[in-house]
């Protein structure tokens, strides 16, 4: 895989010419193999750019602006992109390379694929956790039910030996009314001796 950035050697713009040596300098600099495309001296070049980089990174002129940089015919950004990369230390994913063993880009891969690794271990014990307490609600629910069948004729043997039918209760309420009549003929009658008696 080659890097290919896009470059305008004969460009008045001090701005650009910033830009595009930086890019091309940290290459060097982390000794990441790429190539130069000359925008201002080959016109197919030119083209070429103009015609690979997406919709949404052109201007509004329709004119991208170097540096522009690939990964083969993959697009990989502008100099917005490489220098938020760049400061995120995650160039060579920007650039679409492996990161070479002792960069701290592949310290952070590391450190995700650790994380990564321990996230999965932790959702495996949550439903393990979760199948279990499942199991356990589906036992509670089968005991609840098989209480609730032992139960229904229950209740009516429960109110017929606690409360008494209703031919029951009037019966009891007739001994009561004539118990009580009984009572009061009997103080009558009572009354009616001690009165004879006195006289």
């Amino acid at each position: 895989m080659v890097i290919k950035v896009f470059v305008a050697t004969s460009s008045g713009s001090t701005a650009i010419k910033k830009k595009q040596q930086e890019v091309v300098g940290f290459l060097e600099a982390n000794k990441i193999d790429f190539q130069q495309m000359d925008i201002a001296g080959d016109e197919d070049n030119r083209k070429w750019m103009r015609e690979n980089v997406p919709g949404e990174k052109k201007p509004q002129n329709g004119i991208p602006l170097p540096p522009q940089i690939f990964n083969e015919e993959r697009y990989c950004g502008d100099f917005e992109s490489f220098f938020s990369a760049k400061e995120e230390n995650i160039i060579y994913s920007f650039l679409g390379l492996a990161p070479p063993p002792g960069t701290k880009e592949t310290e952070k891969s590391d450190a995700k694929e650790e994380k990564s690794d321990a996230v999965e271990e932790k959702s495996e014990a949550m439903e393990k956790s979760e199948a279990t307490e499942e199991k356990s609600e589906a036992v509670e629910e089968t005991e609840t039910h098989t209480e609730e069948k032992a139960d229904e004729g229950a209740p009516e043997e429960a109110q017929s030996d606690q409360a008494p039918s209703e031919d029951q209760q009037e019966n009891e309420e007739e001994h009561a009314v004539t118990g009580e009549e009984e009572k009061q003929e009997e103080g009558e009658g009572n009354e009616e001796v001690e009165e004879q008696e006195e006289s």
